[in-house]
């Protein structure tokens, strides 16, 4: 249903290096920026697989907090690494890996608030195995 999503952040090349780092644990990276000349004023990066940015960041009005994303891990234990990761550059722990039977027997997920105060979410929902 959803195409791809922003957010605005305060401090764009701080973002852009957090959210380098902590994708790069679900296997994703930067794919595509947009300069202030290219779009009249903002610069943003998307982040995705390759040629399909889904997720983007970049210059506005920032907003602090309030947004939820939750990105899909393959496995739980790049739920475990996104959590370190995010934590290791400068996120705010707001859930640590673990199961949440209450939303179903096998969601393992991680929370973290990013730099902007964003709850940031890593989730798998296959069985350990």
């Amino acid at each position: 249903m959803i195409d791809h999503l922003g957010l605005n952040v305060a401090d764009y090349p701080r973002a852009k290096a957090f959210y380098t780092a902590v994708l790069a644990t679900l296997g994703h990276g930067p794919v595509m920026e947009v300069t202030k000349e290219q779009s009249g004023g903002y610069e943003g990066c998307g982040f995705g697989p390759p040629q399909q940015p889904k997720f983007w960041i970049g210059t506005g009005a920032a907003r602090t907090g309030g947004a939820h994303v939750c990105f899909t891990a393959t496995s739980r234990a790049q739920v475990d690494a996104f959590h370190a990761a995010a934590l290791a550059n400068g996120a705010r722990d707001n859930g640590a890996p673990g199961l949440r039977p209450h939303y179903h027997p096998n969601y393992y997920g991680a929370f973290a608030y990013d730099l902007d105060g964003h709850n940031i979410e890593a989730v798998c929902h296959l069985p350990q195995g």
